[in-house]
């Protein structure tokens, strides 16, 4: 491929699938080796034969075998799963033993020729336009015959292998990625900088988490205990199921923003309006609760009268006060020092006046 802005030329990796009996062929090109395009080319390869094979046979490369061994092989885990999607068995060849798979060996040979090498002076803009090029080649190469024996794989395969292929299942696996993550004390397990709940009762526990593009799954000891719907857009949002939570976070959900608004207009107006004012800072109402109720309960330790007068001093520095700056208040005292010193002025007597006199401003005068 070539890069249409540097003209760079990209290289690309061939994936080649055969069947065993009619030697009917399927070919795609990635850009890398990697899991995602070894998933994606099975995923594209069971959908061009239109059925499932009983048994894969792959090489021991890393992305589908993590310990290559004759007798215990380690599978990927993604690659495990995927066969366990479509019920079939992975079974790799030994480790240098091309005769295990003699079919498909040939069948790259043949490939190389047929199709890359006649491709090899073209060029190709996009993944897109050579895959196009490459499926184009590769019809004419499953249609054409056998040399020694009667029809094509294309004929052969449709003829007499494909009735013994598994049918799909109904849905085209979705490749998930496998991350770990503890628990914390709010019972939420962060994801892709994302939320999401789990129940209470394995906070600080490690667990599994299966991402796919729509969902989270949560397991703990290889046993699922919850799922999520994939939360994207901007980081931070949370996902909270209430029957993850104690019991007594339960009963915020019952509640809403006029229960603390209502209980703040029992103390004073500027306590409304601290109340209003931090319900509006959360993008979900019911994530400022926790603060509304904290900032209420300051009246039961330091008054009604002390925590009206620490949210109009509050309010006196920004329109936005918080519960930590409006409690940080009344720690300090700096609501009582305000009343002590507005007090003092009004009982002080003036002592002083005007000492001048008014012939004291006089020009004449106080020229001389």
């Amino acid at each position: 491929m070539v890069d249409r802005d540097t003209g760079e030329v990209i290289p690309a990796s061939i994936f080649v699938g055969v069947l065993s009996y009619s030697l009917y062929t399927y070919v795609e090109a990635f850009f890398l080796q990697d899991l995602d395009s070894w998933i994606t080319a099975h995923v594209h390869m069971y959908q061009f034969f239109g059925g499932v094979t009983r048994m894969l046979v792959p090489d021991n490369l890393k992305t589908g075998v993590d310990k290559s061994d004759w007798y215990t092989p380690i599978i990927n885990k993604t690659y495990h799963e995927m066969a366990e999607h479509y019920n079939t068995a992975v079974v790799p060849t030994r480790v240098k033993k091309p005769k295990d798979k003699p079919n498909v060996e040939g069948s790259v040979k043949v490939v190389s020729t047929w199709i890359t090498a006649t491709l090899r002076h073209e060029k190709y803009f996009s993944l897109e336009e050579l895959n196009q090029a490459i499926r184009s080649r590769l019809e004419g190469y499953n249609r054409r015959p056998f040399q020694k024996k009667e029809g094509s794989r294309y004929s052969v395969f449709f003829e007499q292998e494909k009735p013994f292929l598994a049918p799909l299942p109904a849905t085209s696996y979705e490749r998930a990625t496998w991350k770990q993550a503890t628990v914390q004390f709010n019972y939420h397990i962060s994801v892709d900088k994302m939320q999401y709940s789990v129940p209470y009762e394995y906070i600080k526990q490690r667990v599994d988490v299966r991402v796919t593009r729509n969902v989270i799954e949560v397991f703990y000891n290889q046993t699922r205990i919850c799922a999520h719907k994939r939360l994207y857009g901007p980081p931070g949002q949370y996902c909270t199921l209430e029957t993850h939570m104690p019991e007594d976070h339960q009963k915020y959900l019952k509640w809403d923003g006029n229960r603390f608004i209502n209980w703040a207009d029992k103390i004073g107006i500027h306590a409304v309006t601290a109340i209003k004012s931090i319900l509006a800072s959360y993008r979900v109402e019911q994530q400022g609760f926790k603060n509304c109720l904290g900032l209420l309960k300051l009246a039961d330790r330091y008054s009604v009268d002390r925590l009206e007068a620490a949210c109009k001093k509050a309010l006196s520095y920004t329109p936005h006060p918080s519960y930590k700056s409006i409690k940080n208040i009344l720690v300090s005292g700096q609501d009582k020092l305000r009343a002590e010193q507005s007090q003092e002025r009004l009982s002080a007597p003036n002592e002083y006046g005007f000492t001048r006199g008014a012939g004291y401003y006089g020009r004449g005068d106080h020229d001389k």
